[in-house]
């Protein structure tokens, strides 16, 4: 898993989200910056009514990559 994902769903982890937020933050117009397409299409995330959430799929992926170097998520960088 890339170090944007990782980021995504470390993120959405960390409490709860509301898609709206999710799509304020991690939404992109670029081409090469699919962050929050790949992940939903990679059934990592979901979105639960109004809330996004991590699927077990995505926990899993996450928990494998905590054996991992750790990746410093800049989360006060993201738009609030």
């Amino acid at each position: 898993m890339d170090a944007p994902t990782r980021e995504l769903l470390a993120w959405i982890e960390e409490r709860p989200r509301t898609y709206r937020e999710t799509m304020d933050a991690w939404h992109s117009h670029c081409p090469r910056l699919l962050v929050w397409e790949d992940a939903l299409a990679d059934g990592l995330v979901r979105v639960a009514r109004r809330a996004v959430v991590v699927t077990a799929v995505g926990r899993d992926a996450l928990a494998g990559c905590r054996d991992e170097p750790a990746v410093v998520a800049a989360v006060d960088q993201l738009p609030e």
